[in-house]
């Protein structure tokens, strides 16, 4: 796959870097290469980052962190079972258990929360930094939402993490998913509070917790280029996303 010509190699981690001295220098440059495009590409276009994982993988198996891009990658593309199987074969070359949630959460993907819930029960959790609990936590709820249990999910989130008022990294994401639950159970009011105190946390938009919080709200976003010409002849404020209540919340 062609690789542009301003990708170099050296914008990988410096850790990654140090994985790739065990292959001859040319062979490490193209691997980097690649890896520099699945982690360019896996959230805008997840079919083209599986593209560029399977040339690493196909050129440098036997290094863990190309591996992990692969789980990663096939992840992206919901290929659980492969993401499954990259994940676990880093976590053979390497001892690391910072792979375990999202391990966890392709065993959802597969059908699977029992074993998820088995492993959020494991002691390889223990091991996991801060980060990487929540993370767990996370997928915990996830598994007992998927097995309808949704009182359990609620439980399975009230942590300290989530009590805190200190904003950290897994914030946002952590009071949306409570906050989801809590809608999901029917709980209305709870649920406005939590995606309120989400998009308070949410400075870098990685939930559309804001999009839930005034859909709720009953605020209706318009995009002017689809409103009738004749709504634009009127002074519509063309080309700019409106906002409006719903007509029933209107006096």
């Amino acid at each position: 796959m062609p690789i542009p010509e301003d990708v170099t190699g050296d914008e990988i981690d410096k850790d990654v870097r140090q994985e790739l001295q065990s292959l001859p220098k040319t062979l490490a440059e193209d691997v980097a290469k690649n890896l520099v495009m699945v982690a360019r590409l896996i959230d805008e276009d997840p079919e083209g980052a599986y593209g560029y994982s399977k040339v690493a993988l196909r050129l440098a198996s036997r290094v863990a962190a190309v591996r992990e891009a692969a789980g990663f990658a096939a992840y992206a593309n919901q290929k659980y079972a492969e993401a499954l199987a990259e994940f676990r074969a880093a976590r053979r070359m390497t001892g690391n258990t910072d792979l375990w949630p999202v391990m966890a959460d392709c065993e959802r993907g597969l059908g699977r929360p029992e074993k998820a819930l088995d492993m959020a029960g494991a002691p390889d959790v223990h091991k996991l930094d801060k980060a990487g609990q929540v993370e767990m936590r996370l997928v915990a709820a996830g598994a007992r939402r998927d097995m309808g249990q949704l009182d359990a999910a609620i439980v399975t989130l009230q942590s300290p993490e989530l009590a805190s008022n200190a904003v950290q990294p897994w914030t946002a994401r952590l009071r949306y998913a409570y906050a989801d639950a809590l809608l999901a159970a029917g709980r209305q009011g709870q649920a406005r509070e939590w995606f309120a105190k989400a998009v308070e946390a949410d400075k870098d938009g990685s939930t559309d917790a804001s999009d839930r919080l005034a859909e709720m709200d009953g605020v209706e976003f318009v995009d002017a280029f689809n409103e009738d010409d004749d709504e634009a002849e009127d002074g519509g404020s063309e080309g700019q996303a409106q906002a409006r209540p719903d007509e029933g919340d209107q006096e």
